[in-house]
C-alpha cells in the first residue's frame, strides 16, 4: 500500500548497498586504495541505510520495530550514538582495518555492523514510525552528534602525516598514480564530504521543519486571539 516514490527509495537504498559490493569498486577497494573502500564504507554504512529508512515509513516501521530484539534498548539516542561511535572507530583502527582485507566472513562482519548501526542511527534522525520520541531539536542535536562524531575520523585522515594502513601502504604498484599518503587524505575527504551531503540535508530538513512548526504555532495563536476579540 505504499506509494510508488517509498518502493523506488526502497530500491535505490538496496542498490546503493549492494553494486559497490559487486562492482570494480570493490577490487579497487580491497587490493588498492583506501579511499575506494572509505566510500565502499559510507555507501553501506550511511547512503543506503537512509534511504531504506525514508522507504518504511508509518505502520510498517512501527511493525518492524517491535519485532526487532532489544530494539526498544537500542533506539536510546544514548546507546545509538555509542554503538555508531565504538562500530566505526573500532573498525577502522589499522591493525584491524588490515586484518579484514584478508578474513572474508570478518569483512562480511565488519559490513553488517556498519548497516546495523546506520539503521539505527537513521531511525533516530528521521523517526519513520512518527514516534516523537525525541522531537525535532532533539532529531537536530542528534544529527550534529553523528556528524561530529565522524569528522573525528575524517579529520585524523585528512590531517594525516603517515599512512596508517599498511595493506595499503605496502602496495607495489600505486593505482592512478596515487601514493599511499594522499589516498589516506583522500579517504578522509570522502567520508567529510558523504557526511555533510547525506547528514547536512538531514540537518536542513530537520531545521525547516521546525521553522515550519513554530509558524503554523503563531498562526494558530493568533487566529486564538482574533477569536477572542470577535467574542468580546
Amino acid at each position: 500500500a505504499a506509494p510508488a516514490r517509498r518502493a523506488a527509495l526502497l530500491a535505490l537504498g538496496v542498490a546503493v548497498m549492494t553494486v559497490p559490493l559487486v562492482s570494480p569498486l570493490d577490487a579497487a577497494a580491497e587490493r588498492y586504495l583506501l579511499s575506494a573502500h572509505m566510500l565502499e564504507h559510507v555507501l553501506i554504512a550511511d547512503a543506503g541505510p537512509a534511504l531504506l529508512v525514508l522507504a518504511v515509513r508509518g505502520p510498517l516501521a512501527r511493525a518492524l520495530g517491535s519485532v526487532v530484539p532489544g530494539g526498544a534498548l537500542l533506539r536510546r539516542p544514548a546507546l545509538t550514538i555509542a554503538a555508531w561511535v565504538a562500530v566505526i572507530g573500532v573498525w577502522h583502527v589499522p591493525a584491524l582495518y588490515d586484518a579484514v582485507l584478508g578474513r572474508p566472513w570478518l569483512h562480511d562482519g565488519e559490513h553488517l555492523s556498519f548497516v546495523a548501526v546506520g539503521l539505527l542511527a537513521w531511525t533516530q534522525m528521521i523517526d519513520p514510525a512518527a514516534s516523537g520520541r525525541m522531537g525535532l531539536p532533539g532529531r537536530i542535536a542528534f544529527t550534529v552528534a553523528v556528524f561530529f562524531a565522524g569528522q573525528v575520523l575524517s579529520d585524523a585522515l585528512v590531517f594525516s602525516f603517515r599512512a596508517y594502513y599498511p595493506a595499503y601502504a605496502d602496495q607495489p604498484a600505486r593505482l592512478a598514480g596515487i601514493s599511499p599518503l594522499a589516498d589516506q587524505r583522500l579517504a578522509g575527504i570522502v567520508m567529510a564530504v558523504e557526511q555533510l551531503l547525506t547528514l547536512g540535508t538531514c540537518f536542513a530538513v530537520l531545521l525547516r521543519r521546525i521553522r515550519r512548526s513554530g509558524e503554523m504555532r503563531r498562526d494558530r495563536k493568533s487566529t486564538r486571539l482574533n477569536s477572542s476579540h470577535i467574542t468580546i
